[in-house]
């Protein structure tokens, strides 16, 4: 495959069964096939885009010294401003060519989950930062909700399986920078190394110019770039570990810019979307048969995402 799919979630949404079960195929197919979507018919409007991308900007527009007291220690990166170089890919000791921010999931006081998630993190230079974010991080939530029961069809699973796994589940917003490269990067460092992601499906702003590329089965590098009126989805690993691999958690990284484009910035706006920390990753007996035996031991999603963090540098 050399290049990406590209899915409507209006005809998921459609009265029409035929068009829904269109969608169901199309997009189960894609994510065997090399784990990337290109998806129309999302709830972000082009305002709200817009919007987003300007608060972006403006926030790391500001002085470092004002970034960093939005640095919150002790928590992994969870929230608030992780600064330049801090991440880095497993396996890799070089730090990635980023700084990003965090929002995290919004719970009641009383839920069962409220003490596990940090606060977030309030940035008083900005005032329509935190409500521009927390109005992104709702109608990206809502996209993936509907992309889960999708692929719980696929599966044979009931189509709302996810959603008491996802409606208080650990999802992430981050914004990235990637500021323009002053020096050659050290230790072969790009902008974000070769990686999968950790969680059940990432949905991606801001991949309209080159610089994200996927790694087929082939081995082969693909440009993956949506249409302004799209998202980029893809598959994480604890997705493609609870379908047994049937869903494929696919290799991407960003790379650096043509040497003459050193001197620009990226901005991307990814949404990873996790459950809640007590959902089990089991293999499902719906992907385990002879051809495809139980590849990994059960694991809860709270305790995998631990296990990545360390790998990551984000915590100790």
């Amino acid at each position: 495959m050399q290049q990406i799919p590209s899915v409507n979630l209006r005809d998921f949404l459609s009265d029409d069964p035929a068009r829904k079960q269109h969608f169901v195929n199309e997009i189960g197919k894609a994510y065997e096939d090399i784990g990337f979507v290109a998806l129309k018919g999302h709830f972000l409007d082009d305002q709200l885009v817009a919007n987003l991308y300007q608060e972006v900007r403006d926030f790391f527009n500001l002085p470092l010294s004002v970034k960093e007291k939005y640095e919150i220690p002790g928590i992994g990166g969870q929230r608030g401003y992780v600064s330049f170089g801090k991440e880095h890919a497993k396996g890799r000791s070089a730090g990635d060519l980023k700084e990003f921010w965090h929002f995290g999931q919004y719970v009641d006081a009383d839920s069962k989950y409220a003490h596990e998630y940090p606060n977030n993190v309030s940035v008083s230079e900005l005032p329509n930062f935190n409500s521009t974010g927390k109005k992104a991080y709702e109608m990206l939530e809502k996209t993936g909700i509907y992309v889960l029961r999708a692929l719980a069809l696929y599966i044979g699973l009931d189509e709302f399986y996810f959603d008491g796994y996802i409606l208080q589940g650990n999802s992430i917003l981050r914004p990235i920078h990637y500021p323009p490269i002053t020096d050659e990067p050290k230790d072969g460092a790009v902008r974000a190394a070769a990686h999968g992601d950790i969680n059940l499906i990432t949905l991606l702003m801001g991949a309209q110019g080159k610089g994200l590329q996927v790694q087929n089965h082939n081995g082969d590098w693909i440009d993956a770039m949506a249409q302004p009126d799209e998202l980029m989805i893809n598959v994480g690993d604890m997705l493609s570990r609870h379908t047994n691999n049937k869903l494929k958690s696919t290799i991407h990284q960003v790379v650096n810019p043509p040497r003459e484009l050193w001197g620009t910035s990226r901005f991307s706006i990814p949404f990873f979307m996790h459950p809640v920390s007590d959902m089990p990753l089991n293999c499902l007996a719906q992907c385990i048969d002879e051809s495809n035996p139980k590849a990994f031991e059960d694991i809860s999603a709270g305790e995998y995402l631990e296990e990545r963090l360390v790998e990551l540098g984000l915590k100790k």
